[in-house]
């Protein structure tokens, strides 16, 4: 199980980073340990990847990779301190708009920022680790 953090700044702008392994734009988070909630996870997964501390809003989506196996479940967050850095996960961190969120990140990482501003979930959906499948 892993879990992500959609961390909303008051401007609006959101939390990304660009991944050390594959260069690619995505929402901090990782793996859930064995002995931690899906919250303290999300916590602990921003701060290890981006220098912020969060606060664990809410569930806003779960979102299945069909075919790695892997869940998803990822929480809106707001920020509560820290300072922006890079770690061994990660080449940069970045405060993008919505805008450039959709322009950065595949489908499947965009949706799930897209999907935490919307106020309609948690959503659930499923996808091949490049685009979502579509629902039914």
């Amino acid at each position: 199980m892993s879990v992500a953090g959609v961390v909303v700044r008051e401007d609006g702008r959101l939390l990304a980073i660009r991944r050390a392994d594959n260069g690619a734009w995505q929402l901090p988070g990782g793996i859930l340990e064995l002995d931690e909630t899906p919250e303290a996870g999300v916590a602990r997964e921003v701060l290890e990847e981006t220098g912020i501390h969060v606060e664990v809003d809410e569930l806003t989506g779960v979102y299945k990779n069909l075919s790695r196996g892997i869940v998803a479940l990822v929480f809106r967050c707001k920020p509560s301190g820290g300072i922006e850095r890079t770690s061994s996960e990660s080449t940069a961190v970045s405060w993008l708009t919505p805008d450039e969120v959709s322009e950065r990140m595949s489908e499947v990482f965009a949706v799930r920022l897209l999907d935490a501003l919307d106020g309609n979930g948690p959503h659930v959906r499923s996808h091949d680790g490049k685009r979502l499948i579509p629902e039914g």
